[in-house]
């Protein structure tokens, strides 16, 4: 069995570091473990002296879906059989990949499998609101549940204590990009990697959806845990680029997937944030009805 996990840089030389560093302590079993980083047009050139990692450079950046996509498709031209795909920004427990294709592994309709995944000590939303002993076990994602009535998608338990609450392993709506192990079966049903009409934003949740029109489940994993620094890779939070691209992407992945009274709040929804949002919430409706996806007009 190959398993091909998947890291995209952009400008993030040190969270990519410390990521690689837990990476290189997983404990794997009988299959094989290639690490692809994906340097994604950085400015600053990403220096890793380890010849067990192969790093593919992208002469710009291409969002995380186009960059990741490249990853993706070197895994499956070099026979993957799963694909973890994992933010720079994440700091990974040992047990990982172990439980992830535990989980994997029981079903073979079983096409994404998510972890618990916790806020990073110090990157959590409300940073007051804990203990120093309760950092660490705070939750960022224990599975996804999606709102289409508003087209609307959270995440289970965040910025719960983790008390043993999500201990069950069970199917959910949407994996996180932040971290997913697909099967490479998935891949080749959709017709490929994530939609990189998207760039940045919902192309996770694009990708789930494509995968269980396909016949496959998605599944949270709770043994298998990883630590994010929550929006480390984008700035934090708020920013003007995740007022972009949310806004953007959300009218597109509504439009795909919503039932149409959905579809049709939406259309209102964004008709009044061109007169009262955000500058770039504005730009962002505007360039949905415009068909500019991809990258689009964003300018930081």
């Amino acid at each position: 069995m190959k398993v091909f996990i998947i890291i995209l840089n952009f400008n993030g030389k040190d969270d990519t570091l410390a990521c690689i560093e837990s990476v290189e302590k997983l404990e794997v079993g009988s299959e094989t473990l290639e690490v692809i980083i994906v340097d994604n047009g950085s400015s600053q050139r990403l220096m890793i002296n380890d010849e067990g990692l192969k790093i593919i450079r992208n002469e710009k950046n291409l969002g995380y879906a186009g960059g990741n996509n490249v990853g993706i498709t070197y895994a499956l031209e070099h026979e993957a059989d799963y694909i973890l795909v994992l933010n720079n920004d994440t700091i990974v427990d040992k047990n990982l990949v172990r439980e992830l294709l535990k989980t994997a592994e029981k079903d073979g309709k079983i096409g994404i499998v998510a972890p618990k995944i916790y806020f990073a000590k110090g990157h959590e939303f409300h940073k007051d609101r804990y203990k120093e002993n309760e950092r660490g076990k705070v939750f960022w994602y224990a599975g996804g549940k999606m709102d289409f009535a508003n087209v609307l998608g959270s995440h289970r338990g965040v910025d719960e204590m983790d008390s043993g609450q999500y201990e069950k392993e069970e199917e959910t709506d949407f994996a996180s990009g932040c971290c997913m192990l697909v099967k490479r079966e998935v891949f080749e049903k959709v017709g490929g990697g994530f939609d990189e009409k998207y760039f940045l934003y919902y192309e996770d949740n694009d990708l789930s959806q494509k995968a269980k029109r396909n016949g496959f489940k998605i599944v949270y994993s709770p043994k298998a845990v990883l630590w994010h620094k929550n929006a480390g890779s984008v700035g934090g939070s708020g920013s003007t680029l995740q007022d972009y691209y949310i806004t953007r992407n959300r009218l597109l992945f509504g439009m795909r997937y919503a039932p149409l009274r959905a579809k049709v709040a939406l259309m209102r929804e964004s008709l009044r944030l061109l007169s009262s949002g955000r500058r770039w919430q504005k730009q962002g409706v505007v360039d949905f009805y415009l068909e500019r996806f991809g990258k689009g007009t964003y300018e930081a």
